[in-house]
């Protein structure tokens, strides 16, 4: 009887198993390429790196003397989202540069400048002096679910062109950006980032850009966050046609709400999610005008408003200093509340005032 040693060579060396015998796996494997031997998820993350790969970049940032150790010099990614050379990055990841270089995927090494940041939510647009460039496409992140399959590509820790894949794990989370503010609606997910990550791509499965990777918690392992492409869109269209963000501060802070049917049905409401206010500034024109902290907003002017993205886009598009009306569930109650947005800058240019003043 043949040995149970020299049964498992003949397994190992693909030769026929004995009779009544198989693999696991498919039962006829095609041999006409290696390219069909992958497996669908192996392709799919193929063809997006292929697709998306040489629009990803590495920033070089030079920062003051006066602010950086000799010789020391930041670094992050970024994705060319314009053939043009516009760039998006993480605010974090350029702040206080004094010069910018990027480098891309085929090792061409070109300037490039700062055309504006938005703190708020860590993102930020740079443009390299060249045309003609491979650039992604920005999808939708609305349409993102728990569980499905994700891809960042950047250049964790100098290592250019790293992949790594995951799944999204939570959406809508919260995260403080540089400098203290709330960053709402954050995706999470489980693909490994490191430093140098940051600024870089999160691409679906069709190749399409649904986020971008922004911070990792120290010690943690599968746990990375990621802005939302939709709030990248409206902030990089923002920064291209105002050279800043600007939005209609209300002085709340705001996530994203389920609503109960029992509560949509009774007060006739046209979505089953609103966005709730978790704090607010007692000094803000929200407060000022009557809201409070547990409110949910459904709608402003008559608008419905399911998603926070949809509440920074209409106050964006509200000119400051006009009253604006904003529908609201407390507990079972809905009221209309009227407050008048100020500029997100002007308040801060007050309190800096103030503490001068003191």
């Amino acid at each position: 009887m043949e040995s149970h040693a020299r049964m498992a060579l003949r397994f190992i060396e693909g030769r026929e198993p004995e009779r009544g015998s198989r693999p696991l796996g498919p039962t006829s494997a095609p041999e006409s390429s290696d390219l069909e031997l992958l497996d669908a998820y192996s392709r799919v993350v193929i063809d997006v790196v292929d697709a998306v790969g040489p629009a990803v970049v590495s920033i070089s940032v030079g920062r003051p003397a006066s602010e950086r150790s000799p010789g020391e010099t930041g670094a992050g990614s970024g994705v060319v989202i314009a053939p043009d050379g516009y760039i998006l990055t993480n605010d974090h990841v350029v702040h206080g540069a004094k010069h910018l270089r990027v480098l891309l995927n085929d090792g061409m090494s070109i300037a490039a400048t700062l055309v504006g940041v938005d703190p708020a939510t860590d993102l930020a647009v740079i443009r390299a002096n060249s045309s003609g460039l491979p650039y992604a496409v920005l999808g939708d992140s609305s349409s993102l679910r728990v569980g499905q399959l994700v891809i960042a590509i950047g250049n964790p820790l100098g290592f250019q062109s790293t992949v790594s894949t995951g799944v999204v794990s939570a959406l809508g989370r919260g995260l403080r950006s540089r400098d203290g503010r709330p960053i709402e609606n954050v995706i999470q997910h489980t693909a490994q980032l490191n430093p140098g990550n940051s600024g870089g791509p999160l691409v679906d499965s069709r190749g399409r850009v649904v986020g971008i990777n922004t911070a990792i918690i120290a010690m943690a392992q599968g746990i990375g966050f990621a802005i939302p492409s939709d709030t990248a869109r409206w902030v990089a269209s923002q920064v291209l046609t105002h050279g800043r963000v600007r939005r209609g501060y209300l002085g709340i802070t705001v996530q994203g709400r389920p609503l109960g049917r029992r509560l949509v049905r009774f007060h006739g409401l046209t979505t089953e999610h609103g966005v709730e206010v978790i704090s607010l500034d007692p000094s803000s024109p929200a407060a000022v005008g009557g809201m409070q902290r547990g409110d949910i907003i459904v709608a402003v002017n008559g608008k419905t408003v399911a998603r926070v993205d949809d509440l920074h886009r209409m106050l964006a598009e509200w000119p400051i200093g006009k009253p604006v009306q904003l529908t609201v569930i407390r507990l079972e109650e809905r009221l209309e509340i009227t407050a008048v947005p100020d500029d997100v800058y002007e308040p801060r240019r007050r309190q800096n005032s103030a503490e001068l003043n003191r």
